[in-house]
This record gives C-alpha cells, structure tokens and sequence, in this order.
C-alpha cells in the first residue's frame, strides 16, 4: 500500500497507496514507510517527495486500527523523527485532504505544496486522542500558538488559502507534484552532500 520510485537523478516518489480508503495509515504501511526513510537515509536519496494516490493525501489512521492502539502508537513519532532527519530534501506534495496523525509526516517535510481546495485538520480533540508529541511544536513553530490550538483545540478544518496565509502549507498549485518535482530541481542537480550541508545550516538557526 506504499508505492516508492525512484528516478536515476535521486529523487525518491513515495506514495500512499490506498485510495479506496482515503489513504488512511495502518501499521504495516507506517511501518513501511519507516524503512523507506531509514533507505533514504542511508544515500541514494537527494529529494523525497511524499504524495498519495487519488483526491486525499491522507484521513490519518485507518479507524479501526486506531481504536485497537494504533493511534497510540510510537510508529508515529519513529517516522517523523526520520523524516525530519533526512539529510535531503523532503517534500509533501498534497494531493488533497490532510488529516489526524498524518499531518505528522507532512510537518516534518522541508516543504508542503497543496492543490486547491484541500482541507487540513487534527481532529484529536473529538476523537479524544492526544496529538503525537512532535506535532505540537512543529505546529507552533509554523502558524503560532493561537493558529495551533485552533486546529489541535477548536478543531478548525483549514482550507488550502487559508493555510498558504498562515504558514501551514509553501505552495498551492494544481498539480502539486509537478510543483513538488520544480522545487526539487535545483538540489537533483546539486553534487551529493551539498543540500545536506545547506539543511543543516538552517536547522542550526
């Protein structure tokens, strides 16, 4: 249920596979995903990009895997802590909706580029879940305290304008994979090493 290609120029396509169910996250698929990053992040990779199949990027945890522990499962905080140390480029192409514990894995991106009309929202507070720990600072970082605690608290669905305006999303663009694959050229093109050199300043800020 994860699709990954990879082009001869270093850049890793990796794909949520489950349109039939909003491309919602099971173990098994989380747990994939997981090896996926620790691949890329042993060399090969100059640029990931992470998308899904059909109109949903993703709805988060597939329901009933998540009323039987998944949602409090460290398979969630495992994968973004991967992802954000990727020494490459790590772009969320967001095809369509994204929602619950997967807005993990996109806040933990470099980048997040978002078609027209998606809606973004975390709704623990209804489901009477706890964010993934990591997810909370990522949040505040982007949109602020009080822009957080309206999607964590308040359980605002963002739409996609709104969330370029506050920060949550870089880009919006019909085809947000062929955008995702533009904001990657220059480090595809790139000798190996120098993007991750270039990260690292800016995660030292």
């Amino acid at each position: 249920m994860i699709a990954l290609e990879k082009s001869e120029d270093g850049l890793w396509l990796v794909t949520l596979n489950r349109p039939e169910k909003a491309n919602s996250l099971t173990a098994a698929m989380l747990t994939e995903l997981c090896q996926i990053m620790d691949q890329a992040g042993e060399g090969g990779a100059k640029a990931l990009v992470l998308t899904g199949a059909g109109n949903v990027f993703s709805a988060g945890a597939d329901l009933d895997e998540a009323r039987a522990g998944l949602a409090k499962s460290p398979l969630w905080e495992s994968l973004s802590a991967k992802i954000a140390a990727l020494p490459c480029l790590t772009i969320a192409a967001l095809n369509g909706t994204l929602a619950g514990g997967a807005m993990g894995m996109a806040l933990a991106c470099d980048l997040r580029v978002s078609v027209p009309g998606a809606k973004f929202f975390y709704p623990v507070m209804k489901l009477g879940f706890l964010p993934q720990p990591s997810d909370v600072p990522r949040l505040v970082a982007l949109l602020g305290r009080s822009r957080a605690a309206m999607i964590l608290m308040s359980g605002q669905k963002i739409m996609a304008d709104e969330a370029l305006s506050w920060g949550l999303i870089d880009r919006i663009a019909p085809d947000c994979l062929d955008t995702a694959r533009s904001l990657a050229a220059d480090v595809l093109a790139a000798k190996p090493g120098h993007c991750a050199a270039i990260k690292a300043m800016i995660d030292a800020r």
